[in-house]
């Protein structure tokens, strides 16, 4: 197929109109190991079989899209693209819970559910998040050193 493995970019309001909640913290996306006493070890965003991929660090957040009306589609795992972890500058208006703008935002297609419960979806990928000045954001110019 010649899509497989195709992102597109896309604003971040035509994504999600009512904006973004991350749940809980930015955590390294870790690779499967099957030796539970080794030392986790993060992916990136490269396929050795394709040669395809940034290259960058891959971390993971769980957000919920307020616009989404399906209630098990509402909740989702995004991952983020990126030498450093992000971090949100908003503030916390539960627990735990903040509103973000994403930054450098792509969709690919995917084909999700089991069986005959199979519907189109798409897996997000962002560069980074509004606001953040932890230098986690791909498409930010480098600054230059003073003498």
């Amino acid at each position: 197929m010649a899509l497989k493995g195709y992102r597109f970019p896309i604003s971040h309001a035509e994504a999600f109109p009512l904006g973004l909640v991350l749940v809980g913290q930015i955590e390294p996306l870790t690779k499967y190991n099957q030796d539970r006493n080794a030392a986790p070890e993060q992916r990136y965003d490269f396929d050795p079989k394709t040669g395809t991929g940034s290259g960058l660090l891959m971390w993971k957040a769980t957000v919920t899209d307020p616009s989404e009306t399906n209630s098990k589609r509402a909740s989702f795992q995004l991952i983020f693209l990126a030498d450093v972890q992000p971090v949100p500058s908003t503030p916390e208006v539960l627990p735990g819970m903040r509103q973000v703008e994403l930054e450098g935002l792509q969709a690919e297609p995917r084909v999700m559910g089991q069986g005959e419960f199979k519907y189109q979806g798409f897996n997000f990928y962002a560069g980074g998040i509004k606001g953040d000045n932890s230098g986690a954001k791909v498409n930010q110019p480098a600054a230059a050193k003073a003498a």
